[in-house]
């Protein structure tokens, strides 16, 4: 029989080979999930034998893996903010950017805002994340997808949070109230081109909705909307606040002059490019 760190070392040769990024973390984690045991616990049990039936588990894992599919679709959850979220083929997969645009605003925002809508929720990570660290705001959280709202209900359930946001089928506005007011509007829209999503890797371009990568030819089509509509329904002193690609920041301040706001801002992201967009007025 083979030992766990034997199969983890072949396993990280296969997943190499296939041109998996971090080979030998993917490995640790599936033989870990296969076996059900963490990292952590996996370390101290190098030297076990593995079994027939440990194979079989492990074996249509790593196969997955080596054929793009997402780790986290296979492991079927994810970290965010310190929640875990399921993860699927229903929406995108929370991303490192998306959290640091979560820290942002809890940091930057003091005292909490009352109202909060997130457009565009996917697997409700900002929404939940946010109820999460502001107990007493009222948060909505909309997406024109009914599999991603569906999937934002279960990880609302999953983590103890159902009840505490509001999750609305909605194209951006179109459900919301006229008249109805927010502290906070936030969004992760689709932002990249079609021409950058050809370019993207196997893991999201055959994988993740479309729909939730790109709204069209340029990238900025649905921050347009969102930066022009999101001005009316912002209360006084409210702030606007999304996620955006790298170059995108000249045209979203000239978007946001344009449509009244006071003052703007740019955050950049973990490689210190230009990532969150924050408009107040």
């Amino acid at each position: 029989m083979l030992s766990v760190l034997e199969i983890i070392k072949r396993t990280t040769e296969f997943l190499d080979k296939r041109g998996v990024e971090n080979a030998r973390l993917n490995a640790e984690l599936l033989v870990g999930h296969a076996l059900g045991l963490a990292r952590m616990q996996l370390y101290l049990q190098f030297e076990r034998p593995l079994t027939e039936p440990d194979l079989a588990k492990l074996r249509p894992l790593v196969k997955r893996r080596g054929d793009r599919e997402p780790l986290q679709h296979i492991l079927g959850e994810t970290e965010f903010h310190g929640l875990k979220l399921k993860t699927d083929r229903r929406a995108l997969i929370p991303r490192p950017e998306t959290e640091l645009l979560v820290e942002t605003l809890v940091t930057r925002l003091v005292p909490p805002p009352a109202r909060v809508l997130d457009l565009g929720t996917g697997s409700g990570a900002i929404a939940l994340a946010l109820a999460a660290c502001w107990p007493e705001a009222k948060v909505t959280a909309t997406d024109t997808s009914a599999e991603a709202l569906a999937l934002a209900g279960e990880n609302a359930a999953g983590t103890g949070l159902a009840g505490r946001v509001e999750f609305v089928r909605s194209v951006w506005f179109s459900a919301i109230a006229p008249g109805r007011l927010f502290d906070l509007i936030v969004s992760n829209p689709p932002y990249l081109s079609e021409e950058e999503v050809a370019h993207t890797q196997p893991e999201v371009r055959k994988h993740e909705p479309k729909p939730a990568l790109t709204p069209g030819t340029t990238g900025l089509e649905a921050l347009e909307v969102i930066l022009r509509e999101s001005r009316s329904r912002l209360a006084p002193g409210g702030w606007l606040a999304c996620e955006t690609g790298i170059a995108q920041h000249g045209a979203l301040t000239e978007l946001a002059k344009a449509a009244g706001y006071a003052r703007t801002e740019s955050r950049p992201d973990l490689t210190k490019r230009d990532r969150i967009f924050l408009a107040w007025i």
